[in-house]
C-alpha cells in the first residue's frame, strides 16, 4: 500500500478549469474571460516594449551573474517598489521607518507578510472582503492564520459596494484583527472606495486598532496613474498607520511568469526596523532561501531609469485605456440591445475586472451554449473582450438575462 494512498484528490481551481475547457473548446467564437491577464485588441499577450529594451539591456550586461541575490533581495528593486508604492518624498522612506523585501510576486508578499504576521507577532484573525480573491483565504490560513473572517463589500441589488455593512462588520473586529484591503481595483468587483470613503476605513481601523494589511495588484494598471491607484496606502501611512502592503509587477509590468513582487513594510519608527527585517530574513531562509534575479532587474531597470520609466508610464496609460474602452463598448452593446437591469456598473468600476450581476444559472448558460467562459460568480476579466467579440459577449449576456 502506498504511504500517499489516503491522499484526497483535491478540488480544481476554477479559473485553471476554466481556461482548460476554453482552450479544448473547438467553437471559433469562444472567448475567455476568466484569465487575469492582459491581452491585446487582438486577444494576445503583450510583452510590453519597454520590457523589451529592459531585457536586451540585461542580457548583453557582461557584468551581470547568476550569483545568488540577498535573503532580502536587491536593494534597487525593493527601494524603488515601495518608493513606487508610497511616493519617493514620502516620510516614512525618508526616515528610514519603511522598507521593502523582494517576494515572489503578490502572493509571496501576501504570505511572507501573513507568516510574520502569525509566527512572530502571534495573530490569528484575519478579515477578508466579501467576495476576494480566492487566494486570500488560503495564504493566511496555510500561514497560520486560525481565524478568517469576512467583512460585507459586494451589494448585489445595487451592484456597488455596501460601505455600511463593510463599516459596520470592521466596527465590531476584535483589536489587533488583520484587515486585508484591495490598494485599487479590487479583485473580483472593480468597485473601490472613495477616497472619503477610504478616509472612513482609516478611522475604523484606527478606532479598532486594526492592522491594515494592503494588496497593491494593480498600481498603474488600474487607472493609469500609479500615484492616483496609490491614494488609499499613501492615506493610512500619513496617518500614521503601521502596515503591510504586499506588491505585484505581474499586472503592471506584464511579467506574470518571473514572479516579482515587493513586501512594503511600514513601521512607527525606525527602533524596530532591524529586529523586524531579522525575523523576516529566517522566515525567507525556511521558504524559499532568496529570491529569483531576473525580474527584479527588468523592474529595476525601468524604475531607476528616467526614460525608461516614462516609456513604462506610456504602456500602462494604452493598457489602463483599452480597458475602459472595452467597459464602455460591453455599456453600450448592453443598453442598445435594451437588456434588462442595470449595467452602469460596469464603466463605474475600474481595474482588470468587472462583477457583472450575472448569475450562476445565468453564467452556465453563456459557457454551455455560447462557449464564453467566466467565473460562476459572474465575474469576467474586461481584457478578454476586443472589438471582435465585444458584441458577440453583448448578445450572449442579454440572450442569458433574458431567458425565462
Amino acid at each position: 500500500m502506498s504511504i500517499f494512498a489516503s491522499v484526497e484528490l483535491g478540488p480544481p481551481v476554477e479559473v485553471f478549469a476554466l481556461n482548460k475547457a476554453c482552450i479544448e473548446d473547438p467553437n471559433p467564437n469562444k472567448v475567455n474571460l476568466g484569465v487575469g491577464a492582459y491581452r491585446t485588441n487582438e486577444g494576445k499577450p503583450w510583452i510590453l516594449p519597454v520590457v523589451k529594451k529592459a531585457e536586451a539591456a540585461i542580457v548583453a550586461d557582461g557584468s551581470l551573474n547568476h550569483e545568488y541575490l540577498p535573503v532580502l533581495g536587491m536593494d534597487s528593486i525593493t527601494n524603488a517598489a515601495s518608493s513606487l508604492l508610497l511616493g519617493d518624498d514620502n516620510d516614512a522612506l525618508k526616515s528610514k521607518r519603511a522598507f521593502g523585501v523582494q517576494c515572489l510576486s503578490g502572493t509571496g508578499a501576501l504570505r511572507l507578510g501573513a507568516e510574520f504576521l502569525a509566527r512572530i507577532l502571534n495573530r490569528t484573525t484575519f478579515y477578508y472582503s466579501d467576495p476576494t480573491w480566492e487566494n486570500h483565504h488560503k495564504v493566511f490560513l496555510y500561514a497560520g492564520f486560525t481565524e478568517p473572517k469576512t467583512y460585507r463589500y459586494w451589494h448585489q441589488d445595487t451592484r456597488a459596494i455596501d460601505f455600511a455593512g463593510m463599516m459596520e462588520d470592521l466596527d465590531k473586529a476584535p483589536e489587533g484583527a488583520v484587515v486585508i484591503l484591495h490598494a485599487c481595483a479590487h479583485n473580483p468587483t472593480g468597485i473601490d472606495p472613495t477616497q472619503d470613503q477610504w478616509k472612513q476605513i482609516a478611522d475604523v481601523c484606527e478606532k479598532r486598532k486594526l492592522f491594515p494589511f494592503f494588496d497593491s495588484a494593480y498600481q498603474g494598471f488600474a487607472s493609469g496613474d500609479p500615484n492616483k491607484d496609490a491614494f488609499a496606502v499613501r492615506y493610512f501611512v500619513s496617518r500614521g498607520f503601521e502596515l503591510f502592503c504586499a506588491q505585484s509587477f505581474a499586472k503592471n509590468f506584464g511579467l506574470y511568469n518571473e514572479r516579482i513582487g515587493n513586501l512594503t513594510v511600514v513601521q512607527k519608527d525606525t527602533s524596530t526596523s532591524a529586529a523586524v527585517a531579522s525575523q523576516i530574513t529566517l522566515l525567507v531562509r525556511g521558504m524559499y532561501s532568496n529570491p529569483p534575479a531576473f525580474g527584479s532587474r527588468i523592474v529595476s531597470r525601468v524604475l531607476n531609469d528616467k526614460e525608461l520609466r516614462n516609456e513604462w508610464m506610456e504602456c500602462i496609460k494604452t493598457m489602463s485605456s483599452r480597458i475602459i474602452t472595452m467597459r464602455k463598448a460591453l455599456y453600450d452593446e448592453l443598453v442598445a440591445l435594451k437588456t434588462p437591469g442595470t449595467w452602469e456598473h460596469i464603466t463605474n468600476q475600474i481595474g482588470m475586472f468587472s462583477y457583472t450581476g450575472l448569475n450562476e444559472q445565468q453564467v452556465q448558460i453563456l459557457i454551455k451554449e455560447f462557449s464564453i467562459y467566466l467565473l460562476k460568480t459572474g465575474r469576467i476579466s474586461m481584457c478578454g473582450l476586443n472589438e471582435s467579440n465585444v458584441a458577440y459577449v453583448a448578445r450572449a449576456i442579454h440572450a442569458a438575462v433574458t431567458r425565462e
